[in-house]
């Protein structure tokens, strides 16, 4: 499951990976992006496109109780789930991200864990698969908006193959994914069909750090050279 990653660019070059030319130029500066914070989410208002900062996480007005919205949501549900509906016609956005991390977990001992960082062999900017509640117009966004990252088949894992990797989308898929004229089914058969290839991405170990949501800054990604596992 994705359950951290960094977003370190500014919202302009993740723009100009899909070939849209414009949003804030400022770095965003993110290495430990973590559940419930603010994200910078590109969506598609009218015919125009729309960077937005919403929490990472939803769930909808009807869902009771005081826990929070679920992050992440399974592709092979996603378009079926009650929960979802309101948001998987007409909630389609891209998170643009330099990569991810996933956890390698010691089977003789579950609490013994060691990070790994995931990022495109390119070096390019990953492009996440989401749906969400987001601001319509020139809105500010709402106690209720929110978005969650769409994630693949449970043996599709890069460093644990029993986790659930991020759907992940090349430029043209992503603008196809984020367009308005694009109908939910087709949509549905892009998340199944075309995202990135294991073959995309490479990992390597890094500082347990990031376990900590307080810890902060570049080092987070750094290579180390003795990981646990």
């Amino acid at each position: 499951m994705c359950g951290r990653f960094v977003q370190s660019l500014s919202p302009a070059e993740y723009a100009q990976s899909l070939n849209l030319d414009l949003f804030d130029s400022a770095p965003i500066g993110r290495y430990n992006v973590a559940p419930t914070t603010g994200v910078h989410v590109i969506h598609q208002v009218g015919d125009r496109y729309r960077d937005s900062v919403v929490p990472w996480g939803w769930k909808p007005h009807w869902a009771t109780g005081g826990r929070p919205g679920p992050i992440n949501a399974r592709l092979e549900t996603v378009a079926t789930k009650p929960f979802f509906r309101p948001i998987w016609k007409s909630g389609r956005c891209i998170v643009g991200a330099d990569g991810w991390y996933e956890w390698k977990t010691d089977p003789d001992d579950k609490k013994r864990k060691q990070p790994y960082f995931i990022r495109l062999k390119s070096g390019e900017p990953l492009l996440f698969a989401c749906i969400g509640e987001l601001p319509r117009g020139d809105d500010e966004p709402g106690a209720s908006d929110g978005f969650v990252i769409l994630t693949g088949a449970a043996d599709a894992g890069l460093v644990d193959v029993h986790d659930r990797k991020p759907l992940v989308l090349s430029p043209d898929f992503a603008l196809s994914w984020l367009s308005g004229e694009t109908s939910a089914d087709d949509a549905l058969h892009i998340a199944e069909h075309q995202e990135l290839p294991a073959e995309a991405f490479e990992w390597y170990p890094v500082s347990r750090d990031v376990g900590n949501v307080r810890n902060k800054g570049p080092h987070l990604i750094e290579r180390i050279d003795n990981p646990l596992l």
